[in-house]
């Protein structure tokens, strides 16, 4: 499972670390049949591997008299092999229909555990290791007195075999429990509202792997040097048989039991990195699966967060550019904002739809906003492509600004060919609306304006002001085009070609004449 719902996509074809647990899309049934083959398997082996290595240690490396005797004949050729057949399907029964009863709502992939459940499928790993000692002790409680009756000097020998043995296998059962329930502890993770970090931990487990796998296996071979010291007739080859004997088989099982904690612990971390290398491409919906109960499981879950973190970030980020625009959204996080403005220069294109007041007047309501929208698409990506802002839409009408916040060569040229690009749109669509444009370049006031908890982008000017008395002024002409001669005559000459200078008029509210400008037809 991963956390924070299904939609995410978990990392790769082995999320749970390891191919050997198959896709994350398989079949409850295959599921089942896959996790009861990786338990049951692997502890079958190493059982078999625990007995020959038990046989090995009593029959022919420790000290003392040796097994293989008339006298013992029942006991090695009967009563042990029965013990051993007996505990292995046994153990084998014991587990199964145990674990299948523990983990019987694994098999409903919808199905949430409870508290009750949880702890259970929790307990697995640590219940099958204990099954598997239960069996070794056992068989040591059978099979030590069985010998000792033939002979005392057996007794120091079955304990110590059987011992390392039982302490190996034990293990191994442990690692081989937690590996196979990998799944099964993604669910359970994914259920259990605390991320906390449960069991013994990273550290924990190493250092438990390091005792069982090491640290015991090296006491043995100190008992055995003191049973050597205190007098037991021990050669000099049988002791040294002892110690290699002894010593490989520690590097052997040991150097497994410290393999497989090494994996348990590296596959949490490679899937994280992964991850980590798919965010840093760009992909926000990289997700891990959350199978280890352990620090490395708060990992898995914290990378989690913190790519949920980053796709609302990017959310909002992008949800603040389509409100406010992608430029002033950019400057607005890149540096620190504040209330007021700064002088530059600039253009300004003021469109308005003519008719508006009696179209909404005969429209309803949706349909109304259906052509804003259709309007509002032409420009918005006109004023976009040739390099300006549109800063804000007041009903029918819409303001775009060049050359702030984003610096542009030629404010003026933009502008004009905005307007220009906008106008052939609107003639060539079949549209149900008609619109007016004014154009003006010159000093303005950029910044923002409004209170300390609550303020917008705008641009205050002259220009501005202009470009909406033309923009009115343009309704009247046929070309609905008009612009400033100051404006064209800032523009380069590429642009200017484009338009012809006309009659001077007094704008509304302003005290000097201004000559008109429009595009040649």
């Amino acid at each position: 499972m991963v956390e924070g719902g299904g939609e995410r996509k978990a990392l790769g074809s082995a999320p749970w670390g390891s191919r050997l647990l198959g896709p994350a899309n398989e079949g409850a049934l295959s599921r089942r049949v896959r996790v009861q083959t990786l338990l049951t398997v692997p502890l079958i082996l190493g059982n078999l591997v625990g007995i020959v290595v038990a046989i090995a240690l009593i029959g022919a490396v420790l000290p003392g008299p040796s097994v293989f005797s008339r006298d013992l004949i029942l006991l090695n050729f009967l009563a042990t092999p029965l013990y051993a057949a007996l505990a292995l399907v046994i153990g084998t029964t014991w587990g199964t229909v145990w674990g299948v009863r523990t983990l019987r709502w694994a098999i409903d992939p919808d199905h949430v555990p409870d508290e009750k459940e949880r702890r259970a499928a929790a307990r697995v790993p640590r219940r099958l290791a204990f099954q598997q000692a239960a069996l070794w002790i056992g068989g040591m409680a059978v099979l030590t007195p069985l010998y000792g009756v033939m002979d005392p000097a057996f007794v120091p020998k079955l304990l110590l075999g059987i011992g390392f043995s039982a302490i190996v296998v034990c293990a191994n059962s442990y690692l081989v429990a937690e590996f196979a329930l990998r799944a099964v502890t993604a669910r359970v993770l994914d259920a259990t509202p605390s991320r906390q970090a449960r069991g013994v931990g990273v550290f924990g487990r190493s250092a438990l792997v390091w005792v069982l796998g090491s640290g015991i296996p090296v006491a043995l071979l100190m008992v055995v040097a003191i049973l050597a010291l205190c007098g037991m007739d021990i050669s000099t080859a049988r002791l040294a048989v002892c110690v290699l004997s002894l010593g490989g088989a520690t590097l052997v099982f040991g150097g497994m039991l410290m393999a497989q904690t090494l994996a348990a612990t590296v596959a949490p971390i490679r899937g994280v990195r992964n991850a980590l290398r798919r965010v840093e491409n760009g992909d926000l919906d990289a997700a891990v699966t959350v199978y280890d109960g352990t620090e490395l499981g708060e990992l898995q879950s914290g990378f989690n967060r913190m790519v949920q973190g980053l796709r609302e970030r990017e959310q909002i980020r992008d949800l603040f550019g389509r409100h406010v625009g992608h430029d002033v959204a950019a400057a607005a996080l890149e540096r620190n904002q504040e209330l007021g403005g700064e002088e530059c220069y600039a253009a300004a294109l003021f469109i308005d739809i003519i008719g508006s007041t009696t179209m909404a007047a005969s429209r309803p309501a949706p349909e109304i906003v259906t052509i804003l929208n259709e309007f509002f698409a032409i420009v918005v990506d006109e004023v976009e492509h040739a390099g300006g802002l549109v800063n804000k839409f007041e009903g029918d009408a819409a303001l775009a600004v060049f050359g702030t916040p984003a610096p542009l060569a030629d404010p003026a040229a933009a502008a004009l060919s905005a307007a220009r690009a906008i106008r052939s749109r609107l003639t060539g669509a079949a549209s149900e609306f008609d619109a007016a444009i004014g154009v003006a370049a010159g000093r303005v006031v950029a910044g923002n304006v409004g209170a300390h908890r609550r303020y917008e982008f705008t641009v205050i000017g002259d220009a501005v002001n202009e470009a909406a008395r033309l923009c009115e002024l343009a309704k009247s002409y046929d070309a609905r085009v008009l612009a400033s001669e100051n404006t064209v005559n800032a523009a380069d000459l590429d642009e200017q070609k484009h338009w012809e200078l006309g009659e001077s008029v007094t704008l509304r509210g302003r005290l000097q004449p201004t000559r008109l400008a429009g595009p040649r037809p």
